[in-house]
């Protein structure tokens, strides 16, 4: 079922891409000093992704008039975006932080970053359009992109083989393969039902064609319980009912201990992922490949993301905003940073041009754990098979939470999957009700 929703008061601009409530103070400094003359510019960034102090350190060993330090974040609405929006309430946030594409509009809502136009509008051409346009609301521009998370399927080539199959090409093939996974070892499975992680039903959902959120004028239309979205629903519960898959927690002690041992032979995350997997079993090195997501029709080319991707933006009251956008420019825009963030995992570049990208052309490091494959060729291929219509609403917090509440009670109640999407429409709509927008 489709709602369409309206405002209900006037609001402020950003209706045409958000159709939210949103109101924006004037820019307004910190109470920081300014720097002596002769002394640089000294920032702070905020990141959760590991090793990305690696960029920072490149960035201040080039730069003498901007000095930047790195705060690490708990990853997103876990508590890092509420500790980053209370600090801007209170005055001393940071200059630079770290947002997924999916909470640029809920940062909006809350009055937390500054319009940084005026400083990187020249940078446009810089960065893959779609993703450049997740941080841009009524002309005005409010991040940097760093990277997408298009999907792709990390599995143990080894013991595929071993068991006579190939990566699945479509989601047919991969129930198939599933059968004959568990059927090989009592403790084998070929995947887990991450019902933890709402960003990955999400992707599920969207490369199955579902499309949750539109505007239309100064409306969002919501459809998270769309056919598209039960029919990926049904599927995964006749997974889950025939013990196809292993219903936990991924990135879990348990799970980290099911890839290391092979227990779980694969996992369709984003390309960031790849990182993860060389953390948590680097005695499996050489034993991976990564194929690209089955389909549901054979011959189809369709991808996702998980969870659209991840910015920079410049928080509001920063004292140095011109300082903070050239940083978040730099960090997202220059080879050897883009080099660094594609090889810690930080996701697929969001640069348009990645043929000066080192790591992407030779990374003897990921290439040899993934049996010599260059990884990099199928994500560019999913990257681009991405919908990029897709938009993320105001509240996408509300929206992971309830998603993620809704399918964890179903696993554990025996409860219907697609009620769990039911409910996240009805808890949604609810959600967005209750901050001013009306429902018809």
């Amino acid at each position: 079922m489709t709602l369409t929703v309206r405002l209900r008061r006037p609001l402020v601009a950003l209706a045409a891409i958000t159709a939210a409530a949103v109101t924006l103070a004037g820019c307004s400094g910190g109470g920081g000093e300014s720097p002596a003359d002769g002394e640089p510019v000294e920032i702070t960034f905020q990141s959760w992704v590991p090793n990305i102090d690696r960029a920072v350190d490149a960035f201040n060993a080039s730069h003498d008039d901007i000095q930047v330090t790195l705060e690490t974040i708990t990853a997103g609405p876990d508590g890092g975006y509420a500790t980053m929006l209370s600090a801007v309430q209170a005055g001393n946030a940071a200059d630079v932080a770290q947002v997924g594409y999916d909470s640029i509009p809920d940062f909006l809502i809350n009055d937390g970053l500054e319009d940084i136009t005026e400083y990187a509008a020249d940078s446009a051409d810089l960065f893959v359009p779609w993703q450049w346009e997740t941080g841009v609301f009524d002309g005005a521009v409010y991040s940097i992109p760093q990277a997408s998370g298009p999907l792709g399927q990390f599995y143990r080539a080894d013991i595929f083989e071993e068991l006579g199959l190939e990566a699945p090409t479509t989601w047919d093939e991969y129930y198939e393969a599933a059968k004959v996974i568990r059927a090989s070892d009592p403790d084998r499975y070929i995947a887990a039902f991450a019902f933890n992680q709402a960003p990955w039903m999400i992707g599920l959902a969207q490369q199955g064609g579902a499309n949750w959120f539109g505007t239309e004028g100064d409306a969002w239309t919501v459809d998270i319980d769309g056919a598209e979205t039960l029919k990926v629903a049904e599927y995964w519960q006749k997974l889950v009912d025939e013990d196809l898959v292993k219903v936990v927690a991924d990135m879990s002690n348990e799970w980290n201990a099911d890839i290391q041992n092979g227990n779980i032979l694969s996992w369709i995350s984003g390309s960031w992922a790849d990182a993860i997997v060389r953390g948590t079993a680097p005695e499996t090195a050489g034993s991976w490949a990564v194929s690209a997501v089955p389909q549901w029709e054979a011959g189809q080319n369709v991808s996702a993301t998980w969870a659209g991707g991840s910015a920079s933006v410049v928080l509001r009251g920063t004292d140095h905003p011109a300082e903070a956008t050239e940083f978040a420019v730099w960090l997202n825009s220059d080879p050897e940073s883009v080099s660094i963030l594609t090889s810690i995992g930080a996701g697929w570049p969001a640069v348009a041009d990645t043929s000066a990208i080192a790591s992407l052309q030779d990374d003897p490091e990921v290439f040899d754990f993934y049996g010599g494959q260059d990884i990099w060729d199928l994500f560019a291929e999913s990257d681009a098979a991405v919908d990029t219509s897709w938009k993320w609403p105001p509240l996408s917090s509300t929206l992971f939470a309830s998603l993620s509440d809704n399918v964890s009670a179903a696993v554990e109640n025996g409860t219907p999957l697609v009620d769990a999407y039911r409910q996240t429409q009805e808890d949604v709509v609810s959600a967005l009700t209750e901050r001013g927008i009306n429902v018809q």
